[in-house]
């Protein structure tokens, strides 16, 4: 698991073994794998959008601050997402 501090400087890239997919059906952003599927929370499904393999963590947090401009504490919740994910095996980093 990265810290904090230094999480917020590296860009997050899916791993291989994923994708991020809109599901209609389910009303949500999936991550699909080989082996199933994992429903996303709007904001995994939000965050994980903004993961283009260009944009830092610390990006990603302020894009959509700007998107959301009345949520507070955006940035912390990214940086948490982001260092969850990677010991889930979702992302690594660049």
């Amino acid at each position: 698991m990265m810290h904090a501090d230094r999480v917020t400087s590296v860009v997050p890239i899916l791993s291989r073994h994923f994708r991020l997919q809109w599901e209609p059906v389910q009303d949500c952003f999936v991550l699909l794998y080989p082996e199933g599927m994992v429903k996303l929370n709007a904001s995994a499904g939000e965050i994980l959008n903004a993961c283009d393999g260009k944009r830092s963590v610390i990006e990603i947090s302020e894009f959509l601050e700007n998107k959301y401009p009345d949520a507070d504490g955006i940035s912390g919740d990214v940086i948490d997402f982001f260092s969850a994910a990677e010991d889930k095996g979702w992302t690594h980093f660049v």
